[in-house]
């Protein structure tokens, strides 16, 4: 289904802020846990085909490993994030009707749980991008596409019938414009920001940054895995699809990082001098660092 960010139905002003795109697992079908699947790795210990329950999920949707999974061998777990989209499907879309109580509604809650976890994704980044952008115009096109995506997860017919490609084309043009509006504010200074690796998508991976400031820099989509990143000072930087897989981060400076996820900061090293934007939850994982 063609998406239009100025549909007429929408609601006239977005309802969902950061906060409410934020896990609920109380109400959620442990939807996570079933319609996703996952491969033997370092991130899981067995094998799970997508659309089965995990071996872990007791009868109650609840996680029987839930405060032991990093030992367990359930890191990817810890690391995942759905972006409050388990509990709008659960709740809203399938009004509390568990795919337990009604085995033939998994065809349908399954795959908009995917297509949902991705339009959360989507607002939470318009939310940001909502509060940071100075230009009028541009707030206002960030807004519509909040209030259409809203307006689209309505029905679950709708939500399965989304072109998610031109969808996340469109939104992904708009976050870039407000994030070049934003960065251009950072004044680059000394040789941070004449290094030819600090482009999106560069390969970072195990690079040593120690210290540096890396304000204002482009880093869409950077490989940082187990980079040392410790002391940077990374404000205005944009960390869209940045990954942090065991990215150093003790003392670092991410309070106004652009684009920045729980998903990331759970999947990276940080401690308590870690300074974080304020709807973001220190891992608990940090909490015996430094």
């Amino acid at each position: 289904m063609p998406f239009t960010s100025n549909d007429s139905t929408a609601s006239s002003s977005p309802s969902l802020d950061r906060g409410s795109l934020r896990p609920d697992c109380g109400n959620c079908f442990a939807l996570c846990c079933t319609a996703l699947g996952f491969s033997r790795s370092t991130d899981f210990a067995v094998d799970k085909p997508a659309g089965t329950p995990c071996q872990n999920l007791d009868s109650d949707f609840f996680c029987t490993i839930h405060d032991s999974l990093r030992p367990r061998g359930f890191r990817g777990c810890t690391v995942f994030d759905c972006f409050g989209a388990g509990q709008h499907v659960s709740q809203n879309l399938f009004q509390g009707i568990s795919w337990r109580s009604d085995p033939g509604a998994a065809k349908n809650m399954f795959p908009a749980f995917k297509v949902v976890r991705q339009l959360h994704e989507m607002l939470w980044y318009l939310a940001e991008a909502t509060k940071r952008t100075f230009d009028p115009d541009t707030s206002h096109q960030v807004k519509e596409f909040r209030k259409a995506i809203e307006n689209a997860m309505s029905d679950t017919q709708q939500v399965l019938a989304l072109d998610l490609d031109d969808l996340h084309s469109r939104v992904r043009s708009v976050l870039m414009n407000v994030s070049e509006e934003v960065r251009s504010s950072y004044l680059a200074t000394g040789d941070d920001h004449l290094d030819a690796a600090l482009i999106p998508g560069a390969d970072l991976m195990g690079k040593k940054m120690r210290s540096r400031s890396l304000c204002g820099a482009d880093l869409r989509g950077a490989y940082f895995i187990a980079a040392d990143l410790r002391g940077c000072d990374l404000s205005g930087a944009d960390l869209l699809g940045a990954d942090l897989r065991d990215a150093r981060l003790e003392g670092a400076d991410l309070s106004k990082a652009f684009y920045l996820t729980q998903a990331q900061l759970n999947a990276a090293q940080g401690d308590a001098r870690t300074l974080l934007p304020a709807d973001l939850d220190r891992p608990r994982q940090w909490l015996n660092n430094g």
